[in-house]
């Protein structure tokens, strides 16, 4: 039987105020995305990706939350030659950083926290709580840097139950470019190193406006673990193609 698959891509309608010009910052942006993928033939599988991401920004404090997360699930023949669902991919993330400013408020000190639970992975859950020193290096009519370095606690459950608690090194940068009023590039990079495992993540993101509110995000991420179980890939990587709906 000849395969046919059939991609539809939907995307939460979320309350929003999305900067509108490249010279002025909103105090608040939110705005989600939700991409589906369903494959009939001689594969099915059916592949759900969401995320939601805000950037607050006031007199004292710089704030952004992030939540993603992905489900899979495909049908198989069992050894009796039986169809049945098995869930092949499943992970929610979620994260926050605080940013106070000192008296030039490009120089602030940070506070972070994030959790993950993949279930596929050689972990339960990892959860990292952080604070140090973050600069904002620059924030110009098109481009913008800024890093952060610090200190942590790292709490990590393997799927065998045991806890990889210990002390870790959190650094992290993300730059954003506005190519134009519609078009807009981003990358993000963080690690953590500790004594049990150094994890480290990278996200390059492509977003274009279509029409009005509806906007296309192309993004690539990379998530690395340095102590994973043998049967275990150390590098997963996923590729997304996500409709993003935001308004004022």
């Amino acid at each position: 039987m000849k395969k046919i698959v059939v991609a539809a891509t939907a995307a939460s309608a979320l309350f929003t105020a999305t900067a509108s010009a490249q010279t002025q910052q909103k105090p608040l942006t939110l705005e989600g995305g939700l991409g589906f993928i369903f494959t009939t033939g001689n594969t099915d599988t059916t592949s759900v990706n969401g995320s939601i991401e805000s950037h607050q920004e006031l007199e004292r404090w710089s704030n952004d939350y992030s939540l993603s997360g992905l489900y899979k699930e495909e049908s198989v023949e069992n050894d009796q030659g039986v169809e049945e669902d098995r869930t092949s991919a499943q992970r929610f993330d979620a994260r926050a950083q605080g940013n106070y400013k000192l008296n030039n408020p490009n120089y602030r000190l940070f506070g972070f926290a994030s959790y993950e639970d993949d279930r596929f992975s050689s972990y339960n859950y990892q959860s990292t709580i952080a604070a140090g020193w973050n600069h904002k290096l620059w924030q110009g009519d098109t481009t913008s840097f800024e890093y952060s370095i610090g200190p942590g606690y790292a709490f990590n459950e393997t799927q065998d139950g045991e806890s990889q608690n210990g002390l870790v090194v959190r650094a992290s940068s993300g730059f954003q470019w506005l190519i134009s009023d519609t078009a807009k590039f981003t990358q993000t990079i963080s690690t953590e190193v500790g004594s049990e495992n150094t994890k480290s993540a990278a996200e390059t993101a492509l977003t274009a406006s279509i029409s009005g509110n509806l906007s296309l995000k192309v993004s690539v991420s990379l998530n690395h673990n340095t102590n994973v179980e043998p049967d275990k890939e150390k590098l997963d990587t996923e590729t997304a193609v996500t409709l993003v709906y935001s308004f004022l």
